[in-house]
This record gives C-alpha cells, structure tokens and sequence, in this order.
C-alpha cells in the first residue's frame, strides 16, 4: 500500500512531476530506483525533466510503481477492455490475471460495452499495474452514442470520474486540429483511431475545433489534482504502410510537443503515443521525430506494424517493428494480438500478444546496452550447454510452453536430465558432439595457432 501519501492529503497538487521539482524523492521513486538498478536521484531528475513518468493516480494505492522513460527499462502494455458485442466483467479479471502472470507493465481498459464503470472498478481493484483509459470511449457511451451531443461539461465529468476511481493514465486525442483534416482526405486509409474519428465528426458536424484542445487547461487541473498521467493520443496515426510519417501524422506530432510544455508547466506528466503501421526503413526516423518535436517526452508507440499483410500475425509483425523503435528510443510499447484488425482478443490472445512484446522490449533492451539486459540470456546459454531442463524452462518467458512443446516428444521425466531433445536425438546433438570434441582434444586445441 502507498502509504506515503497520507502525508501529503493537503497538497493541491500531488504528481510525480510537483514533487521532483521540489527535489523531493517520494517513495514511489525510490521503489522504481531499486526495482530499475539506478540512482533514485536520476529518478527524480528525469520526472523534473519530463523524459521519465511514474504513472501512479493517488487512488489506486495498491500499485506497485513503475517507470516509463529512456532511464528505465523499455516497458510493454496491453490492451483489455468488452465490446458492444461481448460484455462480461468476469472476463475482463481473467485478462488481467493473465497480463499480470506474463508481464504486462501497464494495461489499458479500452471496453465500449456493458456497464462501463463497473468494469473499470474491477479491473483496477484486481491489478498492481497502472491502468489507463481512453476517456472519449466514455464519454460517446454516457451521450448515447450520438458524438453531437458531446460537450465540454460531459467531458470533464467522464475524466474526473475515472481519475477518482484511480485511472493512472488517458489518452486523450487533444492534437488533431480541425485545420488538419484537408491532409486526411489525401490518405489512402483515413483515420484509424476510433479516438481520432469521433474527434473528426464532432468537428466537421459543428465546424469547431477539437474540444480536448480547448479544454486542455481544465483537463490538467484534474490531472494534477490525482496525478492522472496524459498520454497524448495519435489521432492520425497511419493505419497502413501508404500513409506513414505523412503530412497529417507529423502536424499532429508537432501540436502533441505543444501541449507537452503546457502540461509541464502545471506538473502534470506526459508520454506521446507513436505509430501505427510503419516501414522498417522509417521507423527510426520516427523515433528521432518525436524526441524532436516533443523534447524527449517519453514515446509510447503501436508496434508499429511493418506489414499490412499479416492478418491473424500482426502480433509477430507488430513485434519487428516494436523492437526496431525500442532500440531506437521508444520507453513503451503498445501490445497487438493475433486478432489485430479481426476481432475481440480473449484470454489466450493477451498472453500471445504480451510474450510477443516481452520478447521485443526485451530485445530493445539488449540493443541499447542496458546494463545487466543480457544476464538473464546468458544464464539461458549455460542451462542449454549443460542440458538443465528445468532451469531453462524456468529462465523462460513462458515457462508453460516451454515444457509444453519439450514435453510433447519427450513427456517422461526422464528426458529432463537427458543430453537431447527430439530434435537431433542422442547421436546428433551438437552441444553434445562439441563437448566430446573439447574434452578428448582440448589440449590440441588449446596449440592450434590463431
């Protein structure tokens, strides 16, 4: 439990961000520090500097802190939330027990359908990592779904409510502008966020600009009120490989540095979302951008996919592209399951998903020389050479398919202290083979001439 924040009840403003200026190193730091393996003042300064975020809402005081920043560990999130077409609370705890089980760092709550509140209260009640919304999913469900009826008051009530059930980030679609949708019609897929599409059709039905732009400062003060983390939402987002760092993504990308500084200024903390669908070629320049025109504000990014073609893969394709812009800077990224453009992703789907992208962030990792990223590699090297099963089942990031797929050949518990697998078999394991090699001629190898 924060227990900490008792101490600090009376402060009109408690984020991160507030604290770190003050030079204060509150708990929630020091926890990430230790869990990160880095000074805790580097913690603090780089909350002060905007390039790191403790998303953390005063409310949900049984989470488990956790850092998304260039300083700290490349981190995964994933995606749970009903649907109009399937609505069931249950269903929503069993993803996340299985987020939570692999390894998710954050979960999203992004259900359209049932009673929406109440399955946001379930899912924070049940999880120790932060959870974030997209409040404009919210805000179309209390206006019937009609998005013309969508006013500034009903917004700020969607957000203050979620932020006071302990909501730890939104996504709010606040940098598409009304003067950029001349640049939309030139796509070949439009707007793929469904954020960014009621923001389109709420502006063109009153020819007015975007409501969460005008209404910035407001939505501030109730982030800093709860130390509700902003994550500034890509409404232009290319959803395919035609339309990528095109005009309209990068106009909105510039507006996104903007409202960064401006949520700085009142100490609330702030990552950006990225692409989308992407060519490996672009990614890094996507990466470069953002630090760019957002002043290093963490990068929170969708993959990106590098093919429109992988239906029913998207969380392999997505995983390329993910591990390509986490070597080159992302702090986050955004999950995809093989259901990706198909359908409602279920339990089994999140776990595909999340191994993808622990597999990716982890590799990010490795690239970026992150100290110690590699032990845990190399313990896995050494439990194959020696053929220790168990350690390597154990070392996994899915031990159960791990065992799974050994077991499916070779079930016995005999074969956890045998020298093969199935595949080569006793006779041609080369492990095996170069063992033997070493220990009847280490010593005429040891004179071979390099």
């Amino acid at each position: 439990m924060r227990t900490w924040l008792n101490d600090y009840e009376d402060d009109e403003i408690r984020t991160q961000m507030y604290y770190a200026k003050k030079g204060i190193i509150t708990p929630d730091m020091q926890i990430v520090a230790d869990i990160e393996k880095i000074d805790a003042k580097l913690v603090m300064s780089e909350i002060k500097r905007g390039r790191l975020i403790i998303p953390a809402n005063v409310n949900h005081r049984h989470l488990k802190p956790m850092a998304i920043g260039i300083a700290s560990s490349c981190k995964i999130n994933a995606n749970i939330g009903s649907s109009a077409l399937a609505s069931d609370i249950s269903g929503e705890i069993e993803k996340v027990d299985v987020c939570l089980k692999y390894g998710a760092d954050t979960i999203m709550d992004l259900s359209t359908g049932g009673d929406l509140d109440s399955i946001r209260e379930a899912v924070i009640k049940h999880s120790t990592v932060p959870i974030g919304t997209v409040p404009i999913y919210q805000i179309l469900h209390d206006c019937k779904d009609k998005i013309e009826d969508l006013t500034i008051e009903v917004m700020l009530n969607v957000l203050e409510k979620q932020a006071q059930q302990g909501v730890s980030y939104f996504t709010i679609h606040a940098g598409f502008l009304l003067r950029f949708m001349p640049y939309v019609a030139k796509r070949k897929m439009g707007i793929v966020s469904r954020g960014g599409s009621l923001m389109a059709a709420w502006m063109m039905h009153y020819h007015k600009e975007n409501p969460f732009y005008e209404a910035y400062d407001e939505i501030l003060d109730i982030c800093r009120k709860y130390d509700v983390s902003l994550s500034l939402g890509d409404s232009l987002r290319p959803g395919c490989l035609a339309d990528a760092s095109d005009e309209a993504q990068l106009s909105e990308l510039k507006i996104l540095g903007e409202l960064t500084l401006r949520a700085w200024k009142k100490d609330v903390q702030v990552m950006i979302e990225g692409p989308g669908h992407v060519p490996l070629n672009q990614i890094e320049r996507n990466m470069k951008l953002e630090r760019e025109y957002c002043y290093e504000a963490p990068f929170y990014i969708l993959g990106p996919l590098v093919t429109d073609i992988a239906a029913g893969y998207d969380h392999i394709s997505s995983a390329i592209g993910a591990a390509i812009g986490g070597w080159h800077g992302a702090s986050m990224l955004c999950y995809v399951t093989p259901k990706e453009h198909l359908g409602l992703p279920n339990a089994k789907d999140v776990r595909e998903g999340i191994i993808a992208y622990k597999i990716a962030a982890h590799s990010a990792d490795i690239a970026r020389g992150r100290k110690d990223a590699r032990n845990i590699d190399d313990e896995m090297s050494d439990a194959r050479y020696s053929f220790d099963w168990n350690k390597q089942f154990e070392l996994c990031l899915d031990p159960e398919r791990a065992k799974e797929y050994h077991d499916e050949t070779l079930p016995q518990d005999v074969f956890k202290e045998a020298e093969f697998c199935s595949m080569c078999g006793p006779k041609f394991c080369s492990y095996k083979i170069t063992q033997k090699i070493i220990e009847q001629h280490g010593e005429a190898i040891d004179n071979i001439a390099v």
